[in-house]
């Protein structure tokens, strides 16, 4: 009897002893069939957890002051709450051959026309107000936007003129105390005029001055925008040294000279020593004008200019 004849018989024997057994009870069990799992294997690629993004540093505010313009005018100044006054219609007449040089429409083309800086023979003769006055005055301009300087490093006077406090500034650039010229740039009330002060007196300011670090300011002052007219405060020409290194880098230097003061011995040696700028130009000031009233004014203004080296202008 065959294997298979025999299983055959002995499932009958089981059958026939009442025992139930299916048609697959000789069948191995399925394998249970595996569920999903939770828990990635090894080789499961998962995207990477993106690292903690560290908080970014704040932009840095632009720094704003407030010049009280009632308080301007009611100093003399040009004021754009006044532009009808004397004082507005001098410096309109004044800005205007100045304007032209730095727009390149002169008599000839300048380099750095548009550096201009405002100084005098000696102090008291008026340099920081005259270059108060003209910023504002092209400032108030359609076409221009003004940056007004106080490159008087030693004793800088135009924050004080206006009002303002003392800030950090262009000395402080050139040292290392701040990082560009932007984060000391005071943008100020009037749209179209931002100051740049002085900063922090330096002993070494006349080296700084003539500096590879001031030739890359000045070149970032004067290419940055096409419009900008930059006015620079300096130091009175016969006091310091700090002028002359200051002129090598401007297309036009105003001297002004105080009337019935400034000897012509003083204008002659002053333009002199601003051999090295293309451009000089002089600006009369506190002239004893008469009035239609008949009165004499304490202060008027008068202005003429001379390209040669040894003029000394009208």
């Amino acid at each position: 009897m065959s294997i298979i004849e025999k299983a055959v018989e002995r499932l009958d024997q089981l059958k026939r002893a009442g025992l139930d057994v299916g048609d697959d009870a000789g069948a191995r069990p399925e394998a249970p069939v595996a569920q999903p799992s939770v828990v990635a294997s090894a080789t499961t690629q998962l995207p990477p957890t993106p690292a903690p993004v560290p908080d970014a540093e704040p932009a840095r505010e632009r720094r704003t002051v407030h010049i009280d313009l009632d308080r301007l005018g009611a100093l003399g100044f040009v004021s754009p709450s006044k532009p009808n006054s004397p004082i507005a219609e001098q410096y309109r007449i004044i800005k205007r051959p100045v304007l032209r040089n730095a727009q390149g429409k002169g008599a000839a083309p300048i380099e750095n026309g548009n550096l201009i800086m405002v100084t005098s023979s000696v102090p008291g003769e008026g340099k920081s107000f005259s270059a108060i006055n003209l910023a504002i005055s092209m400032a108030m301009e359609l076409d221009h936007t003004v940056l007004l300087v106080d490159a008087d490093v030693s004793k800088p006077s135009v924050l004080a003129a206006l009002g303002l406090p003392a800030s950090s500034g262009m000395m402080d650039v050139l040292q290392g105390h701040e990082s560009s010229i932007g984060d000391v740039m005071l943008h100020t009330n009037i749209a179209k005029l931002t100051i740049l002060p002085a900063g922090r007196p330096q002993q070494r300011a006349t080296e700084m001055l003539a500096s590879d670090a001031m030739n890359a300011l000045l070149e970032e002052l004067a290419t940055r925008y096409k419009d900008r007219i930059v006015i620079f405060d300096s130091p009175p020409v016969l006091v310091t040294t700090e002028a002359r290194a200051l002129a090598t880098h401007m297309g036009q230097v105003i001297v002004v000279v105080e009337s019935e003061r400034s000897t012509h011995a003083m204008v002659k040696q002053s333009l002199a020593t601003l051999e090295a700028c293309p451009v000089k130009l002089m600006l009369l000031n506190k002239v004893r004008q008469q009035s239609s009233s008949g009165h004499y004014g304490v202060y008027g203004y008068g202005y003429g200019y001379g390209y040669g080296k040894n003029e000394a202008g009208s």
